[in-house]
């Protein structure tokens, strides 16, 4: 499946430059505009992770570290690297006392082949300037048999789609950019969850790029997409 926005509008500078502006409020505004329903996502995640007994884990896209707390805490004996290319979000991640952290982008990782059990992103492969070369990246990291884990968002299904659209759209943006000052990070938001594969669309498209056993749950009536796979040996 092609990306469908082109990369200008989903990584390099001008997204990087979003994230670097709207870091400093970037937690607040999540866990306020989600309703604090983020820590159950995030929570549910590392759950799906601690299943795997993994030794190893890279969450890609780290941000500010939510995520990687989250798996810190449920995989206390599993090695954990979180990757960014945003320096301001990574400055936080570190306050929150995760130490292995690495600046890198997701298109041209600096590991050698096979090293992870487990790669974990979340609400981060949609930003990326390819979906499917950041899968790659993600599968040559992983070891056989490795798993990868995409939490993101989606749009539900009607009714809930009818209210949820205006608020993604219309609301979203203005209560977000009062938060942060940021109202154009908010509404590349809505445009990148309107463009980004979910539910079988998702499935196919990491089956399609060497990797088997896709798997999709729905949160908060398929507000959010969690997927699972494992790499073909």
């Amino acid at each position: 499946m092609p990306s469908a926005l082109p990369p200008t509008e989903r990584t390099g500078p001008s997204v990087q430059t979003m994230f670097t502006n709207i870091a400093r409020r970037y937690d607040l505004a999540n866990h306020l505009l989600s309703g604090g329903l983020d820590f159950l996502w995030r929570r549910r995640a590392a759950q799906v992770v601690l299943g795997w007994h993994p030794q190893r884990i890279l969450d890609l896209a780290t941000g500010s570290g939510d995520l990687a707390v989250a798996i810190a805490r449920a995989c206390p004996d599993s090695f954990l690297i979180g990757a960014d290319f945003c320096q301001p979000m990574l400055q936080i991640a570190r306050r929150k006392g995760l130490q292995a952290l690495v600046a890198a982008d997701a298109l041209r990782l600096p590991f050698p082949e096979a090293v992870f059990d487990g790669v974990t992103v979340a609400f981060g492969l949609r930003n990326m300037a390819s979906w499917e070369g950041a899968l790659a990246e993600m599968r040559r990291v992983l070891r056989p048999g490795g798993h990868v884990l995409i939490l993101d968002f989606s749009v539900p299904a009607a009714p809930l789609r009818w209210f949820y659209r205006p608020y993604l759209h219309y609301l979203l943006p203005h209560l977000a950019g009062w938060l942060t000052g940021e109202k154009g990070a908010y509404e590349y938001l809505g445009q990148s969850i309107e463009q980004f594969p979910h539910g079988p669309a998702m499935c196919a498209l990491l089956e399609g790029l060497g990797f088997s056993q896709a798997t999709h749950q729905s949160f908060s009536g398929g507000i959010v997409g969690l997927y699972t796979a494992a790499r073909k040996s």
